[in-house]
């Protein structure tokens, strides 16, 4: 997982993509899916393309 390899809590990440801790929780968790423009917002925010999430 991206976020913990950068040492990022769910705390940080939710800030730097204007998500909440939940929300980023969730989807972790696999409870719920993102959308696309979720997918973005949280690639950005791990300075990363919203392509390197995604399985092969």
């Amino acid at each position: 997982m991206e976020r913990a390899r950068l040492r990022l809590t769910q705390e940080e990440l939710a800030h730097r993509s204007g998500l909440s801790r939940v929300h980023i929780g969730a989807i972790e968790r696999g409870e719920v899916s993102c959308s696309v423009t979720v997918l973005a917002q949280i690639a950005k925010a791990l300075q990363m393309s919203a392509r390197d999430l995604l399985p092969e």
